[in-house]
């Protein structure tokens, strides 16, 4: 029996599932995060006596920043969601890009977007 080149129709049915799942739980949080940074709950320091404005606006401006960064990692998993997505149409989804050789499904189930088998990334990692 020759080994397979690709994932079913049947299984990458069940990835697309899993990724859509994935891909709208991305897509609030992102939104959340977008939320928290554009202040649209209007919690600020306009509410707080003076003396505690200083540490606030402090606090706020760090704890948008930090929402930023998130926002900016959450918009390239979403990316990296939708590109798994593509490669699902085209049927080349959990190919490893080096090898040629299917990912197994354990890894893809835990990082869906993969395109490297666990030792092709290794290697990239040395």
């Amino acid at each position: 029996m020759s080994e397979k080149t690709r994932y079913s129709d049947v299984e990458l049915d069940e990835f697309r599932e899993l990724i859509l799942e994935k891909l709208e739980t991305a897509k609030r949080d992102y939104n959340l995060l977008k939320g928290t940074i554009t202040n649209s709950t209007g919690n600020d320091t306009e509410d707080t006596s003076p003396t505690f404005k200083v540490l606030e606006e402090g606090a706020a401006t760090l704890s948008k920043e930090e929402a930023g960064r998130l926002a900016q990692r959450q918009i390239k998993f979403i990316q990296h969601l939708q590109a798994a997505l593509v490669r699902i149409e085209n049927k080349t989804y959990g190919v490893c890009r080096e090898t040629g050789l299917l990912i197994p499904k354990e890894r893809l189930r835990a990082v869906p977007h993969a395109t490297l088998s666990i030792e092709a990334k290794n290697d990239e990692i040395k």
